[in-house]
């Protein structure tokens, strides 16, 4: 084994570690307009409620106008524009429900 004597190390160099502060981003307001537009237009689609796809269409509109993150905000709204879309075709141009006839 070596002695004491013949360790290069310098033990008084010897610094103690710190760790790099990580850049995390500070977390940002949850968008409510746009998870109240998803909400809406689900309701359209499943419902077919009009008035759910037109609300989701209008909330879609005031999410957009206040975007914070683009691309998870833009995700977001586009799902629920798209759901809102085929709530109102669904619901407008759908098949009409035929009269009973006896």
């Amino acid at each position: 084994m070596s002695t004491s004597g013949s360790d290069p190390r310098l033990p008084s160099a010897a610094k103690p570690f710190n760790r790099a502060p990580h850049d995390v981003p500070p977390e940002l307001p949850v968008d409510y307009s746009g998870f109240i537009a998803v909400l809406f237009a689900v309701i359209g689609v499943m419902l077919k409620y009009k008035l759910g796809s037109w609300l989701a269409i209008v909330f879609c509109a005031q999410s957009l106008v206040n975007m914070k993150n683009m691309e998870n905000d833009l995700k977001q709204i586009s799902m629920a524009m798209m759901f809102a879309i085929m709530g109102l075709v669904t619901t407008y141009m759908g098949p009409r429900p035929s009269s009973a006839k006896a």
